[in-house]
C-alpha cells in the first residue's frame, strides 16, 4: 500500500490502526470486515491520544500471527510472540522516540479542538499515512 492510498483510506473515514490490521487480513485468517471491526476502537491512540492506531494494529497482526492460545505449547508459543512483539517495538523505536499517539503526531487528537488542529494543518493526513506505511513495511519483514 501507498501512503497515497493509505491516505484515502484515513480521506474515507478509516483509523490508522484499521488500515493496519485490514493490510494482513487474508494472511491472518481474517476477513477485511474483521480487521476493521477488531480494530475500530484503536485509532487516534484508542481515542484518547495514547498508543497509536499503528501500533496497536500492528500489535494485532502479531498476536494474530503469532499470538498463544493452545494450551499444548502455551509457554512456546507466548516466548515466539513475545520476540516477534519486542523485534517490532525496537524497530519502530528505531525511528520514532515514543508509541504514544499525542507527541508522534504533535496534536491531542482526544480533544476536538486537537483533531481540528490536526487536519486544518494538513499534518494527519501527511504524517499519519507516512508512519502507516513505515509500519506496514516494518510488520512485512516481522510476518
Amino acid at each position: 500500500m501507498t501512503e497515497e492510498q493509505i491516505r484515502e483510506e484515513f480521506i474515507k473515514g478509516y483509523d490508522c490502526s484499521q488500515v493496519v490490521l485490514r493490510a494482513f487480513a487474508g494472511e491472518l485468517g481474517i476477513s477485511e470486515d474483521e480487521a476493521n471491526r477488531v480494530a475500530a476502537c484503536f485509532g487516534g491512540g484508542m481515542m484518547l491520544g495514547e498508543a497509536c492506531g499503528v501500533f496497536t494494529g500492528a500489535m494485532m497482526a502479531i498476536g494474530l500471527k503469532y499470538g498463544h492460545s493452545n494450551p499444548e505449547n502455551l509457554m512456546e508459543q507466548k516466548e515466539i510472540m513475545m520476540e516477534k512483539s519486542a523485534q517490532f517495538r525496537r524497530e519502530f523505536l528505531k525511528r520514532h522516540a515514543t508509541v504514544v499517539c499525542k507527541p508522534l503526531l504533535g496534536y491531542d487528537v482526544s480533544k476536538p479542538e486537537g483533531l481540528q488542529a490536526a487536519l486544518e494543518s494538513g499534518h494527519m493526513l501527511e504524517f499519519c499515512p507516512m508512519l502507516a506505511k513505515e509500519t506496514l513495511d516494518i510488520l512485512r519483514d516481522i510476518l
